[in-house]
């Protein structure tokens, strides 16, 4: 069977969450499946040294511009004419109009969710709102088409079925994330020294992969951050990852306290792989998000043993488990007595490092590639 796997954003330069999940997924394809053919269908941007064709896995770089266009027009016509018997969208949306039984990941469907679009509607990019634009006009025409329904958590999935209602085949399946083999605790000294030197890491610091994502909850982490300084007078750093410098004044702005940018460290994008030495270094990881659908990053801090402190809402409840320090993310009160305990109760801290490590064993990629490939292998049984 002729399996074609949408992975457009794959080569781009800056990764992120859904680009994570299509690379891992392809990966531990190529390891668990040898009997299937495979056409990944690219984009062609610049990085081509991510992903390697094995026998059964051929890499397709197609052109067709503008992403709606390339996912629209471009990739169901070049799937059909390689002879593939199923088109896999790994990325929320897929071709309206497709010959081919699709199976579709559907991370989240925050666009379609006016309650958090009012929330979060306001510091949203151009490009964010294009995005969930297009995703608000494609997804509800999608949902009945397509074969197979993914989502990566049964809080997303209890979302996804009270607003499309999907019964029968059409039922969305929960099929977890993974974690990726490389996050561990990082001990050598020369790699820990590498990355300190490079990102400008101090002795003392929170790491937030805080992007421009309304969702990641910004400014009440920085409000938090704030009143954690105020309160405790330690010496300590907030390193921010994929976050510019303007976007962050006017933030600092909004809450009135210009000097905090003393310090807070902006590390710009770092590479997946160069993470867990960071991670590594950090005292604590804050993830205080008000929305996510699966929580990847949890899983990544907790692999390199560092301790948690995340939401009590939407999906990290169920994905962190015990594992780690659950807050209200809408108030920074809350974030900031956790971020003091975690950082002083040595007790706490020690349990949570346990209690991730344990809780890390419940995720692999390729867990998640063989439920995939279950999916597909009941369509290709149809």
């Amino acid at each position: 069977m002729k399996i074609a796997i949408e992975a457009q954003r794959l080569f781009r330069e800056k990764k992120h969450g859904m680009d994570i999940y299509a690379l891992e997924l392809i990966r531990n394809l190529q390891e668990i499946d040898h009997k299937n053919e495979y056409i990944v269908f690219v984009k062609p941007d610049i990085d081509d040294t991510i992903l390697k064709e094995t026998p059964n896995f051929k890499i397709v770089k197609l052109d067709g511009g503008f992403y709606p266009f390339w996912e629209q027009f471009a990739l169901p016509k070049a799937a059909k004419e390689a002879g593939c018997r199923i088109l896999h969208c790994t990325s929320n949306t897929a071709p309206v109009s497709c010959e081919i039984p699709m199976v579709i990941t559907l991370h989240d469907i925050i666009y379609m969710e006016s309650s958090f679009a009012g929330i979060l509607s306001g510091s949203a990019t151009p490009y964010q709102k294009f995005g969930n634009i297009y995703r608000k006009l494609v997804v509800p025409r999608l949902v009945n088409k397509s074969r197979k329904n993914i989502t990566v958590s049964h809080s997303e999935k209890n979302r996804i079925d009270k607003l499309f209602g999907l019964k029968g085949d059409k039922q969305i399946n929960v099929v977890y994330n993974g974690v990726g083999v490389h996050f561990k605790p990082v001990t050598d000294k020369a790699e820990l020294l590498q990355a300190k030197q490079q990102y400008h890491l101090p002795e003392n610091f929170f790491l937030f992969l805080g992007n421009t994502d309304p969702k990641k909850n910004v400014k009440r982490t920085l409000t938090a951050f704030s009143d954690f300084l105020q309160r405790t007078g330690l010496n300590y750093y907030l390193v921010m990852a994929d976050y510019e410098q303007d976007k962050l004044q006017k933030l600092l702005d909004e809450i009135d306290n210009k000097s905090l940018v003393n310090r807070i460290i902006l590390a710009g994008y770092i590479p997946n792989d160069k993470l867990p030495a960071i991670y590594s270094q950090c005292k604590v990881f804050l993830y205080p998000s008000l929305r996510e659908s699966f929580g990847i990053p949890m899983l990544e801090a907790m692999s390199c043993g560092v301790p948690v402190l995340s939401s009590n809402t939407e999906s990290m409840p169920e994905i962190a488990g015990n594992a780690a320090c659950l807050i209200n993310p809408f108030e920074p009160e809350e974030i900031t007595e956790a971020m003091i305990k975690l950082v002083n109760d040595e007790q706490l801290r020690i349990s949570l490092i346990r209690k991730g490590f344990e809780r890390v064993l419940d995720f692999s990629w390729k867990n998640t590639a063989q439920r995939v490939l279950d999916q597909y292998r009941e369509i290709g049984a149809e």
